[in-house]
């Protein structure tokens, strides 16, 4: 940052020549001049000593304001300065530790062989960097990022030591709580699903001789009715209450959260009482729990199996744990069950279903979605496209979306699912808009999951933008019972907020729920879809005419659009045109089909457009 301190200068050298001379001039106006050059000289070696000056106070005002602490020692070691944030981190005064060496700062964590390690590379490099633990003046220890580098002179002997560290307590603690995030649940404090894996793969590596492990998983029974009934906060109170009971059972064994209200047990034992210790751990766990004013005992439902009776693979247990806990549910709740071979046979369709499934959403390469063309009754104008999941196994061929919806919904993948369609759905859209093929909005549905959990606003926004699509070209539907779910907070407004956007909103399979027509106005909604229930025997049925016009006339008051779905006969188009009905969809007009057929139907309209 500055030139090297030196006196070596021409005017200085001027100066002292001329001074040496000057009682040997012969004249005075010779000797004048020298002391002219004199002065001259004074003057630029007076100013190099106040720059010098000015520098070592500027470098010990950044010393003092510097965040990090400063030590400097000299060629034995002991320390000659130190700037406040060293007093600040480590306790000791610039008094108190002047003169020392700087190991009276040792915890004592690191061997002898580091130091040698360290003063090896110091004095092979001139300069050493990592973290060290050291020990303020009152005795607690603490990490630090330090860096030390010899200084020289010109002879290249040594002459001083700088040190300059950072505490990284901070830093540490930090490290910690994400590692204790990544291996703990943060409700209970007990390891999670992760960390229970790495417990079971330990435990099962280090038994020994006679030794074994009972497994249980335990589920509470209904405990989203019980949730509901005190609130959430007396809901995670018991859950923290259940799974310190739990702890206090197996005292030395491992108790963790899987996630919502199931728990997992591990005991290392020499007796062979596995049935005996579960239904002790059943009692244990049915006694009252104090939440409120009232006592409440649970129900439970527990599947369980023994190491290595059952399997010495972590994953293996985990499977079978399931599959017990699996047919516990399916017998009845609060039942035991533990494992047995003739389990797998039973549970399997359900749980490779399942382990498919995830695997296909995570490739995504056996999902797929078909479009159902909607209509205008007036022209036949296409009106707009309903896009349904579907799934097409390798083996299994097509499965039917009620065989695994319902699955997804019970293991958690409604979400993963959801997001998957709208980010297909609005990739495709952007293909057609690019290719001239449709400027008519993609219906998609949207699951109770995915507004329960809070993220569907930006996971739509992401989406749409990142494909360049229009939020108009993207509808959402919602059934009745999604818009009445009190869990997913207050509908209306997120509504609003999501049409504001741009997106239409539709209510599919009205008339099957139980919407007040007062909710109904007071709802962001511009269309209404009546569920082919109602379509299926028109006209010839009294009762589903009269539900019909009924729903289009209080649509027409409202200002809203209606489609009807499941239109298969000319007679139920004639019906819905005759009443006023703007919209279908169904087989009379198209069967859900792949892209590439929709496709070609659009094409094929696009060439007729052409004149």
């Amino acid at each position: 940052m500055w030139s090297v301190f030196t006196l070596n200068r021409p005017l200085v050298w001027a100066g002292i020549a001329a001074m040496a001379s000057m009682s040997l001039l012969p004249t005075l106006t010779l000797r004048l001049a020298a002391l002219v050059i004199v002065l001259i000289g004074g003057v630029d070696a007076w100013r190099q000593i106040r720059l010098e000056s000015t520098r070592r106070q500027l470098t010990e005002a950044a010393l003092m304001l510097s965040p990090d602490g400063v030590l400097i020692s000299n060629a034995r070691n002991r320390i000659e300065a130190v700037n406040p944030a060293f007093t600040q981190i480590t306790g000791y005064s610039d008094e108190e530790i002047r003169g020392l060496d700087p190991s009276v700062l040792s915890s004592g964590r690191h061997d002898k062989t580091f130091y040698e390690h360290y003063w090896q590379s110091l004095n092979a490099t001139g300069q050493w960097e990592g973290e060290v633990w050291n020990q303020r003046k009152h005795g607690d220890e603490f990490p630090e990022w330090l860096r030390v580098r010899v200084i020289t002179d010109d002879k290249g002997r040594v002459t001083h030591y700088v040190g300059l560290f950072t505490d990284i307590t901070r830093h540490k603690a930090r490290e910690q709580d994400l590692q204790r995030i990544g291996f703990e649940d943060p409700l209970t404090g007990l390891p999670n699903r992760r960390r229970l894996h790495d417990l079971l793969a330990s435990r099962l590596q280090h038994l020994r001789a006679g030794e074994g492990l009972d497994i249980a998983l335990i589920d509470i029974d209904g405990f989203k009715a019980v949730n509901d009934a005190m609130g959430v906060d007396k809901g995670d109170r018991l859950l923290s209450r259940f799974g310190q009971r739990l702890a206090a059972f197996v005292a030395g064994g491992v108790v963790g959260r899987l996630g919502g209200d199931e728990f997992m047990v591990i005991r290392t034992t020499t007796y062979d009482d596995h049935e005996q210790w579960v239904e002790g751990l059943r009692g244990h766990l049915s006694e009252p729990f104090e939440i409120g004013d009232k006592p409440l005992r649970l129900g439970l439902t527990i599947g369980s199996c023994r190491a290595p009776d059952d399997g010495r693979d972590s994953g293996v247990l985990f499977q079978r744990l399931e599959s017990a806990l699996y047919t516990a549910k399916r017998h009845g709740r609060n039942h035991s069950q533990r494992f047995r071979p003739s389990l797998e046979v039973e549970g399997d369709p359900q749980l490779e279903l399942l382990n498919e499934l995830r695997q296909a959403l995570a490739h995504g390469t056996q999902l797929e979605l078909f479009y159902q063309t909607q209509y205008y009754l007036d022209d036949g104008r296409l009106a707009g496209m309903e896009a349904l999941l579907r799934w097409y196994h390798p083996t299994h061929g097509m499965i039917s979306p009620g065989t695994f919806i319902p699955l997804a919904e019970r293991h958690g993948l409604m979400a993963s699912l959801g997001d998957w369609v709208i980010d297909s759905a609005c990739a495709q859209l952007s293909t057609w808009r690019q290719q001239g093929l449709s400027f008519v909005p993609v219906w998609i549905n949207i699951s109770a999951v995915q507004l329960i959990q809070g993220d569907l606003e930006s996971r739509l926004s992401a989406s749409l933008s990142k494909h360049n699509v229009p939020s108009a070209m993207l509808g959402l539907e919602l059934t009745e019972s999604v818009l009445l779910d009190e869990r997913a907070g207050d509908i209306s407004k997120r509504l609003v907020a999501l049409r504001d956007k741009g997106h239409p909103i539709a209510i599919d399979d009205f008339g099957t729920g139980y919407s007040s027509m007062a909710y109904l106005k007071e709802l962001p909604v511009d269309k209404l879809k009546l569920d082919r229930a109602f379509v299926r025997a028109l006209p010839d049925d009294s009762a589903d005419a009269a539900i019909t016009s009924a729903v289009l006339a209080m649509a027409r008051g409202l200002g809203l659009d209606v489609i009807a779905e499941g239109v298969e006969t000319e007679a139920q188009r004639d019906y819905l045109r005759d009443q006023g009905c703007a919209m279908v969809q169904g087989f009379l007009y198209a069967r859900p089909e792949r892209v590439t057929d929709v496709e070609k139907r659009l094409k094929g309209d696009v060439e007729m457009a052409l004149p």
